[in-house]
């Protein structure tokens, strides 16, 4: 690996350890065995890498668990064993979803950082439907992003708020999907059992 590499392997550990607001660009150069020059040079700041290092590490939490998802895309059985397998993730993902709360909740304290994130939306927002509908990612638009990838993603922030406050009482994925079939039903009627 080069230092452009080392850096990032090196931000993901510091995201993970410390956060984004106690992480300093020496302990990343200390994770990365890199210099402090090497972050200006191949990333522009300190934050823009800990970005970086955030989008990738969201996307890696993602693949975990995506292949061979059961269920046709958009079924409650596809909706139930996607959110069993974020639930099985909160212990490695957990550290990086506080991490993102940081900067959501520090409000204008890092202003270029909480911009780069905002940034990723859309494509985090694809992501979701992809795997929780079975369509692929280059066949959504912005509506699609906008709409009912705004809906999952608000699920999964909050799923994930009530696993790191207290992950005593959080829901399981059982009755995180029943919930969503009874919040649907109520929208849409009963189904028709005939």
């Amino acid at each position: 690996m080069g230092h452009r590499e080392d850096l990032l392997e090196g931000a993901k550990k510091c995201l993970v350890e410390k956060g984004f607001v106690r992480t300093t660009a020496r302990d990343v150069v200390s994770a990365s065995g890199t210099n402090l020059a090497s972050i200006g040079y191949h990333y522009g700041s300190k934050d823009a890498l800990l970005s970086q290092a955030f989008i990738a590490l969201m996307g890696e939490w993602g693949e975990v668990f995506q292949a061979g998802l059961p269920g046709g895309g958009g079924s409650l059985e596809r909706f139930r064993a996607v959110w069993e397998g974020v639930l099985a993730q909160h212990e490695e993902s957990g550290p990086v979803w506080a991490a993102g709360l940081e900067v959501a909740l520090g409000r204008d304290e890092r202003p270029e950082l909480r911009a780069m994130l905002a940034a990723s939306q859309a494509e985090g927002r694809r992501g979701l439907i992809s795997m929780l509908t079975g369509t692929p990612e280059d066949e959504l638009d912005e509506r699609d992003e906008r709409t009912l990838g705004a809906f999952y993603q608000a699920l999964l922030n909050g799923l994930m708020v009530q696993r790191l406050f207290d992950p005593d009482s959080a829901v399981t994925a059982e009755e995180f999907t029943e919930g969503m079939r009874r919040a649907a039903e109520a929208v849409t009627g009963p189904a028709d059992t005939a």
